[in-house]
């Protein structure tokens, strides 16, 4: 089978296209033909060498976090899923098999949902990652309806699936955003949408009165947002907290690999896919032997749904 895959962590310019042994699923694992596979900025990190420290194989290294496609077998033990279901799953790069950009990818049962009937293998890749990193952090908010979500980086992938699923809950959503952007965080279901820029915290205070109950921190502005949030409030960082942390305030870290075998978790993201109330958005579709020339369109910014390399 072929893959994409690193050699050495020189980014986009290091990746290549591998033959590969085609692996068998242990037990309670789940084989997956891949159709289609994200490029997320988590993957362009990883071939930076941002989880460098973390591996503790030799190359080859696979990237890819999130991938649909077919079961192609399954292990010991799975008895709910049999060969040519539609499947999406999640999927931590860091062990020998490697991550999702690849053929066919072994991932253990709880990590993988059916794919909801309307959507395509393409729009379901791009639910597990951010989809499931939007729904612990909203666990980790637990807010009450009818409460203020601030939720920054609205019109990227997490922070669009963020908006969704609040709303979902019957929260009310305040978003960030630059004026192109502003009609599409409207149309994801926010109540609010003000002007991004370093004072989007004043402005986001001045809308809601007394503050927010949480944020989202889509778009990394850590201790930026503080301003806006009441006391008592929470702040949820999905990448390491920088800077101090604010009085009176709580910082909770939600990273998407604490969660990719929370079999709840993601049959509740697959039931919320199967309603409608999460938008899949797809930039573009390329095969995965431009898989360089998609971690470069990533790199650069501006897209506005997920790149989807397709098998």
């Amino acid at each position: 089978m072929r893959a994409v895959a690193l050699m050495e962590f020189d980014g986009p310019e290091g990746l290549q296209v591998i033959d590969r042994e085609l692996p068998d699923p242990a037990p309670g694992a789940v084989r997956i033909r891949v159709r289609a596979a994200t490029v997320n900025p988590a993957d362009t990190g990883f071939a930076r060498g941002v989880l460098r420290a973390m591996l503790r194989h030799e190359p080859p290294h696979v990237p890819g976090m999130e991938a649909a496609g077919v079961v192609d077998a399954v292990g010991e033990g799975v008895d709910d899923l049999a060969i040519g279901d539609r499947v999406m799953a999640v999927v931590l790069p860091l062990g020998r098999n490697g991550g999702a950009q690849s053929e066919r990818i072994v991932v253990p049962r709880a990590s993988v949902a059916r794919t909801p009937d309307h959507l395509s293998d393409a729009e379901a890749a791009t639910v597990p990652m951010n989809g499931l990193t939007a729904i612990a952090a909203l666990d980790v908010l637990n807010l009450a309806p009818g409460e203020w979500l601030w939720v920054t980086g609205a019109p990227g992938a997490l922070g669009g699936y963020t908006v969704q699923l609040a709303k979902d809950r019957g929260l009310r959503v305040v978003a960030d955003a630059s004026d192109a952007d502003e009609q599409l965080v409207y149309d994801l279901g926010a109540d609010l949408v003000v002007s991004r820029g370093a004072d989007s915290a004043d402005r986001v205070r001045l809308a809601v009165d007394g503050g927010v109950a949480g944020v989202v921190d889509g778009a990394l502005l850590n201790s930026a947002v503080a301003p806006a949030v009441r006391p008592g409030g929470t702040i949820v960082a999905v990448r390491p907290f920088e800077g101090p942390a604010p009085s009176g305030i709580k910082v909770e870290l939600v990273m998407v690999a604490d969660y990719i075998r929370d079999a709840e978790r993601i049959e509740r993201l697959r039931d919320a896919a199967a309603r409608g109330v999460i938008t899949p958005r797809i930039a573009e579709l390329l095969p995965f032997e431009m898989a360089s020339a998609a971690y470069r369109a990533v790199e650069a910014g501006g897209t506005r749904g997920r790149i989807v390399l397709t098998f």
